[in-house]
């Protein structure tokens, strides 16, 4: 007996602490309150109307706008330089000197023979002259005349190649003060003082590089010539140069415009060569480096922006997250998917083309945790910067 009535005292406390459980639920039930949904917190941006540049992207290299390459044009022991490696020399500057003693030697010698062959010369014209006046007179033979004659013009002619030869003693004694070609930066000296130099030297003396102005030259695809050959029709296409730092900031290191288009596409490369000029004032490009070339080819008026990374793939084409509501809504902040067209992109920004207006509203960062009609909070704004 005891056994059974301890089990029906276990069966009754059961069901009462059942039937307060169900209480319970059934008033929470009834009071309406529903969980509360946590807000997803995103980045936004304002879609705007603007003017934009389109810029077709390559990567480039820095080319002397010139290279020289310094070489003797006479023989001779080195003695002097007159410049330090990597200074910047202006255009007829100094730079070395060959040992002048054999080439002074050379022009003496040479303004001695002419000395030599104008006495010859003056005599053997006084000759013709009194064998002219014999022949008539028979005092002398015509065979003598024809002979003195003949000496003159010799004589005449050796004149000439005297002063050819001073000519190029000249020249030669000049060469062995080694001038700068043009205005630049001066490389490694290849030659030290005291070894003989001569026209034959494999790297010349010193390479000068001129670097203000300098060239930018890099490849587009084929596919990209019809535009280039518009903006080139429509005038100067100008050029932006940039390289990332240390960070991921990109600087601008200079402005300039395109100079060349080659000729014929590579056919191994399917790519085009081209080449611009810029000023380069600081210097700060250096010829062998790589750089980032934008060539602005069209401008875009009054388009609607976005952020790129507002935009998203989807399985039925492009869409964007677009805000809508507000603080005094029902629901309050909330997104809807909106299918738009893009017509044009790079990496910061995209042009609309349908599905948004300027003043629009839509997600940037923390779109992956968002979902429609789900409230959102706003924790930050990105401002469009094309």
């Amino acid at each position: 007996m005891k056994k059974r009535f301890r089990w029906l005292i276990g069966c009754g406390l059961i069901a009462v602490l059942a039937l307060i459980v169900i209480v319970r639920l059934f008033a929470s039930g009834s009071s309406g309150t529903q969980p509360r949904v946590t807000a997803v917190p995103v980045v936004v941006a304002k879609a705007r109307a603007t003017t934009i540049p389109v810029y077709l992207n390559a990567l480039g290299t820095v080319v002397a706008y010139r290279t020289v390459t310094v070489q003797p044009m006479v023989t001779g022991p080195l003695e002097k330089v007159f410049f330090h490696e990597g200074q910047y020399v202006q255009k007829g500057q100094l730079l070395a000197e060959i040992d002048p003693q054999p080439f002074e030697a050379a022009l003496q010698q040479a303004e001695a023979k002419l000395a030599e062959d104008r006495a010859t010369r003056t005599s053997d014209a006084l000759q013709a002259q009194q064998n002219a006046e014999l022949v008539k007179k028979g005092f002398v033979s015509k065979e003598a005349y024809v002979a003195a004659w003949t000496a003159w013009l010799s004589a005449k002619a050796l004149v000439k190649q005297d002063k050819a030869s001073i000519r190029t003693s000249q020249i030669n004694l000049a060469y062995t003060r080694i001038l700068a070609p043009i205005s630049g930066r001066t490389g490694i000296l290849q030659v030290d003082p005291g070894n003989v130099v001569n026209p034959s030297l494999p790297n010349g003396i010193v390479t000068i590089n001129m670097l203000q102005p300098i060239y930018v030259q890099f490849s587009l695809p084929q596919q990209d010539l019809p535009e280039i050959n518009t903006a080139l029709a429509a005038g100067p296409v100008p050029l932006i140069v940039t390289l990332k730092g240390k960070g991921a900031s990109e600087r601008t290191f200079d402005q300039g415009v395109l100079t060349v288009l080659d000729n014929q596409v590579n056919a191994s490369t399917g790519t085009l060569t081209l080449r611009g000029r810029f000023p380069n004032p600081k210097l700060d490009l250096w010829p062998g480096s790589f750089v980032n070339v934008q060539v602005r080819v069209r401008t875009l008026s009054h388009v609607v922006v976005i952020p790129s990374m507002a935009v998203k793939e989807g399985p039925s084409g492009r869409f964007v997250y677009l805000v809508e509501g507000g603080p005094g809504a029902p629901g309050g902040l909330k997104v809807v998917v909106r299918p738009v067209t893009v017509t044009y992109e790079s990496e910061s920004i995209a042009v609309i083309g349908s599905g948004l207006a300027p003043g629009n509203t839509v997600v940037t960062e923390g779109s992956s945790r968002v979902r429609t009609d789900a409230p959102i909070k706003i924790v930050g704004q990105m401002k469009v910067r094309p």
